[in-house]
């Protein structure tokens, strides 16, 4: 997980790691799932709205459907091409899609509209492009205190480094109040069809490669000391204790959020 924003271009390693790691570990669980809600089939033409390297176009496309997927970061769409060369693949910013009006039966967008700096603009443009009657899917994290495993470490996590801490390492849920999604997406939308909680799982090699993902891929890694780093670790394996299996590896509950709606 990271902190990012709709401007910030992110090197190609860091898309290579998402792609092989992050994809496979967490982001995969969810395609199937939005697709489904949305309505995916063969023939209908996608969208896949800050699409990272891929895995909701993928399945789209794995479905039948014929898709375009769009995100400003090029080292992404990089990773992107080279693993699906076939698929429509687009640089442009979520807030302002370079796409016509009209242009695809559904749109979806997951893990992602949270990283938006407007993300009431970020719907309005998935319902502009979307034809009178289409499908509109997002899916984000769900609210930090209904998460089991992030709530109790980012709440440790601040009490040794501050405020500060909170706020970098809640930016991930910060989209979590499922009837405020549901609102915002029926109001760019017509008719919101299906609003719900969806139970996945965040894995993890082991605690420590669990506190280094969140902790490195924000700034807080170079806002507090060693000792402070340390702390955190060494307090990280009581808390997920009760996520952490023999093999030292964690498999934390997480709850993402999903809302469909009919333009």
């Amino acid at each position: 997980m990271s902190e990012s924003t709709e401007t910030f271009q992110i090197p190609l390693a860091a898309a290579e790691l998402y792609e092989a790691a992050f994809v496979p570990a967490f982001f995969a669980q969810w395609a199937p799932t939005l697709c489904e809600a949305a309505g995916v089939a063969p023939g209908r033409r996608v969208l896949d709205v800050a699409c990272g390297t891929g895995i909701v176009a993928r399945t789209a496309a794995d479905r039948g459907a014929t898709v375009t997927g769009v995100d400003l970061n090029e080292a992404m769409l990089t990773v992107a091409r080279r693993v699906r060369p076939e698929l429509d693949w687009r640089q442009g910013n979520a807030q302002d899609l370079p796409l016509a009006d009209g242009s695809f039966d559904v749109v979806m967008s997951q893990m992602a509209l949270m990283f938006l700096p407007e993300p009431a603009a970020a719907l309005a443009e998935m319902a502009r492009v979307v034809r009178p009657g289409g499908t509109v899917a997002v899916l984000v994290p769900g609210a930090l205190e209904r998460q089991a495993a992030f709530a109790p470490f980012v709440e440790m996590a601040a009490r040794h480094a501050g405020p500060e801490a909170l706020d970098l390492l809640t930016a991930y849920f910060r989209r979590g109040d499922l009837d405020r999604l549901a609102a915002q997406l029926g109001s760019a939308a017509t008719t919101v069809t299906d609003q719900r909680r969806v139970d996945g799982t965040y894995r993890a090699p082991s605690v420590d490669a669990f506190v280094t993902t969140e902790v490195e891929s924000t700034p807080l890694v170079e806002r507090i000391s060693a000792e402070t780093y340390q702390r955190i670790r060494d307090e990280a394996r009581t808390v997920l204790a009760p996520f952490t299996a023999v093999d030292g590896s964690v498999a934390a509950p997480f709850e993402s959020n999903l809302v469909v709606a009919i333009a």
